[in-house]
């Protein structure tokens, strides 16, 4: 594929180097000679040391052409300028990197679509989202998640005791915003229906509001307890922890921020009322040891300095504190921590950059569809697709639309807004749903969809 990346900092040349390493035809534009000339040198790619904002750069890229167009730039302004002008230009499918919420934020005007871009893409967020899924669901490895965190998927073990059990779905008293998606029932699973009743033991697939699915664990699960507070602590005020924090903003968390920068902390306990803000140095041992530390359940260092994160970290874990994590900037720091994790005691450590890469990759390398197992025992999947311009269930509501048997919808995306569907929302061309059908009927799905 012919992909055009602006920007050859962190995110843009870590790009670079993957897809030009997949055989993709990447063109680099990069207006700091000395980056450009790093580019060249190190990668198999075409670069061009302009400015990437210019609609004649852009043609001269060949934007017309291309399938991706990348703007991953730290200037916001650039990404979203170059982005919008290579959509009109031809190109296929846009990402903007954007680190600014002003232009996350559609309660006046929606960015995305005013300047026709597919994708906006927030580094700090998408780490953000790692490290939340890792504080609600500590000790589980099957979650994932659709919607940049919306949207959770998780696997849950029924136990003795649990109130499901032996009542058809279609009674289930569950939230609004969750569903069941598949029965596993030793080693055959199901896509769920009105009719399935489930069992001791089972392993149920639920989709939904992350909230939600915390608040339903007592259904599956009776021994779960709602009531204890979870007690997060945050070294640092960085876009990182504030995307955290709102991410976390379920009363079941008891979050503090430790921030140096008086101002900064100021202003940030003033928009964020619910959240402890301690003015201190994080990174001093006696500090931690005031603030008890110890007794935390998660401590995240989330600064800009790496080496302040791993030791603070360090700190925290001699002291006490149940799980820690951390934010690493330089990506080439993960495969050491990977390495010593156990030994440092570190739970969880992400990288904005790969993490930025992997949701771009995510839609370069898309497939039709995304297995939930490995295997060949597992005769479903999760399919997650966009709604064609001429599709027969454009317009239509989702409990008018005749699926092929055994297809559940589960999510659903519309004006670049995630949600749990309900039978009476509208289907709109462009939008995108996720769906768990039998393998089977995977082909009948994509051509009513088309």
């Amino acid at each position: 594929m012919k992909i055009v990346i602006v920007g050859a900092g962190e995110v843009g040349s870590h790009l670079s180097e993957t897809l030009s390493l997949d055989d993709h035809d990447v063109t680099v534009i990069e207006r700091d000679p000395e980056r450009a000339q790093t580019i060249h040198e190190q990668l198999d790619v075409r670069v061009i040391s302009e400015n990437g904002s210019s609609a004649r750069t852009l043609r001269r890229a060949g934007v017309e052409n291309c399938d991706f167009f990348l703007a991953m730039t730290s200037r916001d302004e650039t990404n979203l300028v170059s982005s919008s002008l290579a959509k009109a230009l031809g190109a296929r499918a846009t990402f903007a990197r954007v680190h600014d919420a002003t232009f996350r934020d559609n309660s006046v005007i929606n960015h995305q679509c005013h300047f026709g871009i597919d994708h906006l893409v927030n580094p700090e967020a998408l780490a953000a989202v790692e490290l939340a899924k890792r504080i609600r669901n500590p000790g589980r490895v099957a979650v994932e998640d659709f919607g940049r965190g919306k949207i959770e998927v998780q696997s849950i073990e029924i136990q003795e005791g649990a109130r499901i059990v032996r009542i058809p779905l279609l009674e289930m008293k569950l939230p609004v915003d969750l569903r069941i998606g598949l029965i596993q029932r030793g080693e055959t699973s199901t896509v769920a229906n009105a009719q399935s009743v489930l069992q001791v033991g089972d392993i149920v697939t639920l989709f939904g509001h992350p909230d939600s699915l915390f608040e339903a664990k007592p259904l599956f699960d009776p021994d779960s307890q709602l009531s204890k507070k979870i007690g997060v602590t945050l070294l640092s005020g960085s876009e990182i922890s504030i995307s955290l924090v709102r991410l976390l903003s379920n009363p079941r968390f008891k979050i503090r921020v430790i921030e140096k920068d008086l101002e900064l902390c100021r202003s940030l306990a003033e928009s964020l009322p619910n959240v402890t803000f301690v003015h201190g140095e994080g990174t001093s041992l006696r500090v931690l040891e005031e603030e008890e530390i110890g007794s935390t359940d998660f401590f995240i260092a989330c600064s800009k300095d790496d080496e302040d994160n791993i030791m603070t970290c360090l700190q925290a874990h001699k002291l006490g504190a149940q799980h820690t994590m951390l934010a690493i900037n330089r990506a080439d720091y993960i495969e050491v921590l990977d390495k010593l994790s156990f030994s440092l005691g570190l739970e969880l450590a992400v990288s904005p950059r790969i993490a930025t890469a992997n949701e771009v990759l995510r839609y370069i390398g898309k497939k039709s569809f995304i297995e939930l197992e490995e295997g060949d025992k597992c005769s479903t999947c999760i399919v997650e697709l966009d709604i064609g311009p001429k599709s027969k269930v454009s317009g239509k509501r989702i409990r008018e639309v005749r699926w092929p048997s055994g297809c559940v919808i589960v999510g659903q995306e519309s004006n670049f807004i995630p949600r749990m569907p309900t039978g009476d929302d509208i289907l709109q061309a462009d939008d995108s749903i996720i769906a768990i059908i039998g393998k089977d009927k995977l082909k009948e799905l994509l051509k009513l969809t088309k």
